[in-house]
């Protein structure tokens, strides 16, 4: 037998993600879907396939090409889309005088392929349809004896009489799977789009018999749409994730709870399998083929892994999903241990280990970093503030939030120079960039960075700044001068630094952090209606004022005034 695969669409159920990625090459366990459905008839018994393309098909013919198949695979160029029946009549030149199959690229089956050919053999029917009760999709009418009977726009189109003059006995979904005689492709007409389904209707018309093949049990489910496409690669992937994580896990139900995020706008949730649980973060199918968020995550999470480092291990990831399965940490963060904290040393011995750890996420974060990881930028660079940080601010905060009208431009200069300041004698390593309580997650007494996907290389001082002058937790002065001092204790004994270039460095970290974290205040509360992070913002501001304070006033005279005035 021979087969073709339907694979022209332009994909628009799936856009954005089509406008880089013909559906075909949507990869389900790391596969793409082509892939799976090449293999599952290789697996049934073809003798060669041939692939209608016209989206993006230098994409799938490069991947074709890149494959070693045991069987023949041939792609066909369409220049305009002629459809399901246009399609096979197009391709009428590399059939053969025995029945074909004709299976699309966007579904997931388990599905037996050889046994559905042999049925098709097996009856004098012309063309054979694979059936199932699909809710959604059940819009085939389908006699007691399995014969179908005609398609719902038909029935629509003849105000809900039977079809052909029988009583049908039920309704079921067609699977995109179909065997079809070779004297159909004469019905079909030369070189115009067409659906099969017309020349079905025909078919039924003339008294001809097209039989269902409706399967015990199925496994089947059309990926047209993302949420379809998301359901199918979890449900794929997840048990492949417990497997991993927990050698001795037997596959069973899996419950999923949602998690609450914070700032970022991926998903979490808690996968609960008997007495398993991983987390599952989901960030979104990808939009671009460039490095994103997600490419960060898995590749900057694996380095700092490798390096023995305190972060949830990665069990499994799907890039292009967005899905990443990591250890459940449980739900205890360093904000609630240091709210619930019940004396001044218990706080500082907690920040004395975490800042332990930032030292050594950062030398050995550090070495062997690759900078193709990030997905931003691949240092703390002057652009970055002024555009991430400073202009975040202006924009986000001061603009966005307060609708004050404050010219960035009049601002610039000092902000370029507090930027300077900020690379300035900096100890450079790698820096997670957003090293708050929120992102510090406590189990068994032991901690963990979370968040880590938009780290870089750039000073450890940055990450100190983020971690002391936190307003989740609101340190105090004393004890955040406290800290300082014990860092660059530790580094003095480390790496020899000079502790007033160290300080001076810091003190405009302080003041860029306080900036950023105001610009993120006030768009999440502002725009994307977090309201939740609007009680923080006074304790934010404060942190600006009281790390202000550090500097020389006269050197930034307008940011003084805005202080002093203004906020």
């Amino acid at each position: 037998m021979k087969a073709l695969i339907l694979a022209a669409g332009l994909g628009t159920r799936l856009l954005p993600y089509t406008e880089h990625t013909p559906k075909p090459l949507f990869p389900v366990g790391g596969r793409p879907l082509i892939d799976i459905i090449i293999r599952k008839l290789e697996a049934a018994g073809c003798e060669a396939i041939i692939i209608n393309i016209h989206h993006l098909y230098q994409k799938i013919d490069d991947f074709i090409s890149s494959q070693k198949y045991l069987i023949p695979v041939f792609t066909r160029y369409e220049p305009l889309i002629l459809g399901t029946g246009g399609a096979i009549k197009n391709v009428a030149d590399f059939l053969d005088n025995k029945p074909f199959i004709v299976i699309n690229s966007d579904i997931l089956t388990d599905i037996n392929l050889q046994e559905v050919y042999s049925f098709h053999l097996e009856h004098n029917g012309c063309v054979t349809l694979v059936l199932i009760d699909f809710e959604k999709f059940n819009n085939v009418f389908v006699s007691q004896d399995n014969l179908v009977l005609g398609f719902e726009q038909q029935q629509r189109e003849n105000s809900l009489q039977p079809v052909c003059g029988q009583d049908y006995n039920t309704r079921l979904a067609f699977t995109g799977i179909q065997v079809i005689d070779p004297e159909i492709i004469d019905l079909i007409p030369e070189n115009k789009f067409s659906h099969s389904i017309d020349v079905y209707r025909q078919i039924i018309a003339d008294g001809k018999q097209i039989h269902a093949y409706i399967p015990d049990k199925l496994c089947w489910n059309d990926l047209g749409t993302p949420e379809a496409y998301k359901e199918a690669v979890i449900e794929e992937t997840a048990p492949k994730a417990f497997k991993v994580a927990f050698g001795d896990y037997r596959k069973q139900e899996i419950k999923t709870i949602n998690l609450a995020g914070d700032g970022s706008d991926r998903k979490w949730f808690r996968l609960i399998s008997g007495q398993y649980s991983l987390i599952m973060a989901d960030h979104g199918i990808r939009r671009e083929i460039s490095n994103t968020e997600v490419d960060s995550f898995i590749q900057i999470g694996n380095h700092l892994n490798s390096k023995g480092l305190p972060l949830p291990r990665i069990y499994l990831h799907d890039a292009f999903s967005g899905l990443v399965f990591v250890e459940d940490l449980g739900d205890v963060n360093l904000q609630a241990v240091i709210i619930n904290a019940t004396s001044q040393s218990e706080i500082i011995n907690w920040y004395r280990s975490i800042i332990d750890q930032l030292i050594e996420l950062s030398i050995s974060g550090g070495f062997d970093f690759d900078t193709s990881w990030t997905y931003q930028t691949s240092n703390y660079s002057i652009e970055l503030i002024m555009q991430k940080e400073c202009g975040y601010f202006t924009d986000a905060f001061l603009k966005g939030y307060l609708n004050l009208n404050i010219d960035f431009d009049k601002l610039e200069n000092e902000f370029m120079k507090i930027a300077f300041r900020a690379l300035d004698n900096q100890f450079e390593g790698f820096m997670h960039r957003d090293m708050q309580s929120r992102n510090i997650m406590i189990k068994d007494g032991s901690i963990y960075f979370i968040d880590f996907q938009g780290g870089r290389i750039g000073p450890l001082q940055y990450d100190l700044a983020s971690l002391i002058n936190d307003p989740y937790v609101a340190l105090p002065y004393k004890i955040r001068m406290e800290l300082i001092e014990y860092c660059m204790t530790k580094l003095l004994r480390i790496a020899g630094i000079n502790e007033n270039k160290f300080y001076n460095c810091y003190k405009y970290c302080s003041i860029t952090r306080n900036l950023q974290i105001l610009g993120a205040f006030g768009f999440l509360s502002k725009v994307k209606k977090k309201t939740f992070f609007e009680k923080y913002i006074p304790a934010a501001l404060s942190g600006l004022k009281e790390n202000f304070k550090l500097l020389d006033g006269k050197e930034f005279p307008g940011i003084k005034y805005l202080i002093d005035n203004i906020l």
